[in-house]
């Protein structure tokens, strides 16, 4: 990213701050604010800084004020100037680990959000041998997938609001898989794609591997500031926008439908694709149903929707599928054909069963996933009452903010005490989050409970330390 590329006005830093008026010295609080942002992945790191007189009459306070808090962000590693050339956010020292999916059975294992098989998968998975005959005559290559699958995932899109014909449907060997493949179609090196922070990790490394430039937007657990996406589409007219509007990968926000229509106006406006990840849209727990899909509000084509069956049947499927029109399915299948030809038959078949009774499964999931964010929930608050976090009303991840910025020293204690936790900067682009842990609540009550009492453990041991800039090491997903 070019130094000093993308630009914050002293109006806009101004709302995002938070300090109050009586806090003393302000100068320090204030610089304190802004390097919270920047950790927190809600202001990116390169973002040139407003003229130190236009953010103090932004805030009402004396330039001075501003001159001295951007001095404290200066010598705290925060920010880099350069003479004529303005000041730009920057971060103290970057971990230089990378996520490896990992799954952990010798821990308690918070880390991977994989909740077991679905009750009665066993019985769809006979009934799907039963049905193989009918099939085995052939190839054995559906290229977009099975007709009775890609029939019932474009009624289902069609119940949940968005009018879809199954020739609308391609099926993929899982979510992954589609986004490795919209990327690959879609993005050409040094292209920007639009990235939330935090967001799917995979997907970042995809976009790298591309080597995409990448833009950043902030998330919060109280979801997006809307100027600030509208802003990002504005300066940066990103090739690509990647984003999780359902019960969000890791903060589980939730995205307004007035903000959907907004962001597919601002993409129609900055020739943005849009790869909207609905992974986790089923998942939803306290009855609050997700708006429709964001692709209601396009008008153009240019919304591909992705969607998997790992969250909400079993991770053991590895069934995805990407709803786009037809002549770009065409092009994303003879891509696909350099890495495979079709999904397996017997999955298929066995993931149309399933599929048949949508309501059943939801309600079955939910019923479970209720007890098990509310155990994980009822324990923070008991034994880590200063860890911050909103209660998710869907998916399988709970994001917990934690009192110091010590989140990938965490981890690491937390796996001496038996329990793997996602430490935030997992889940940022550029090694930010350390205030933040990802917990997953895919396990029973009692060992829910059990990982807490370990993670409070493992928190008094860091805590015990003086508290240093994260150093670097492995993190795990």
């Amino acid at each position: 990213m070019v130094v000093g590329e993308r630009r914050i006005n002293g109006h806009l830093l101004a709302r995002l701050v938070e300090v109050g008026a009586d806090e003393r010295p302000y100068y320090h609080a204030l610089g304190r604010a802004i390097s919270g942002l920047v950790l927190d992945g809600r202001i990116p790191t390169h973002t040139r800084l407003p003229a130190e007189r236009d953010l103090a009459a932004a805030l009402g306070v004396s330039r001075n004020t501003v001159t001295a808090a951007y001095t404290w962000l200066r010598e705290h590693g925060y920010l880099d100037s350069r003479q004529g050339a303005g000041s730009w956010t920057a971060l103290p020292r970057v971990g230089s680990g990378r996520a490896a999916f990992v799954p952990d059975t010798e821990r308690i294992d918070l880390g991977v959000a994989a909740p077991p098989a679905i009750g009665g998968l066993e019985e769809a998975a006979r009934a799907a041998v039963e049905r193989l005959p009918a099939h085995v005559g052939g190839q054995g290559y559906t290229l977009y997938g099975l007709p009775e699958l890609r029939h019932l995932i474009a009624r289902r899109f069609t119940e949940r609001g968005l009018p879809t014909t199954p020739d609308q449907i391609m099926v993929t060997n899982g979510a992954q898989q589609s986004i490795s493949l919209l990327m690959e179609l879609l993005v050409e090196p040094g292209d920007g794609v639009l990235v939330e922070s935090p967001t799917y990790p995979h997907a970042l490394d995809t976009a790298r591997h591309l080597d995409a430039r990448l833009r950043i937007t902030g998330v919060g657990p109280e979801g997006w500031n809307m100027e600030c996406v509208v802003d990002g589409f504005r300066q940066w007219r990103p090739r690509v926008a990647y984003l999780v509007p359902d019960f969000h990968n890791p903060t589980a926000a939730l995205m307004a439908e007035r903000d959907r229509a907004t962001v597919v106006a601002e993409a129609r406006r900055a020739g943005t694709t849009l790869i909207v990840d609905e992974s986790v849209t089923e998942l939803a727990i306290d009855g609050a149903e997700p708006p429709p899909p964001m692709a209601v509000h396009d008008t153009d084509g240019r919304v591909f929707t992705i969607g998997s069956t790992a969250k909400l049947l079993w991770g053991g499927l590895r069934i995805g599928w990407i709803r786009g029109t037809p002549p770009m399915l065409d092009r994303l299948m003879v891509l696909r054909q350099r890495f495979d030809l079709a999904s397996p038959i017997v999955e298929q078949l066995t993931v149309a069963e399933l599929l048949s009774d949508v309501p059943g499964v939801r309600a079955e999931r939910s019923r479970d996933l209720r007890r098990q964010r509310d155990a994980l929930a009822t324990a923070l608050r008991d034994r880590l009452p200063d860890w911050r976090f909103v209660t998710p009303g869907g998916g399988l991840v709970l994001w917990a903010k934690l009192p110091q910025p010590v989140a990938s020293r965490l981890a690491e204690a937390a796996s001496r005490h038996g329990v793997r936790v996602a430490p935030g900067p997992i889940f940022g682009a550029e090694g930010t989050l350390e205030h933040f842990v990802r917990l997953a609540y895919t396990m029973r009550p009692e060992v829910l409970a059990d990982a807490v009492r370990r993670l409070a453990h493992a928190h008094a041991d860091v805590a015990a330390r003086p508290t240093s800039a994260p150093a670097p090491g492995e993190l795990y997903v």
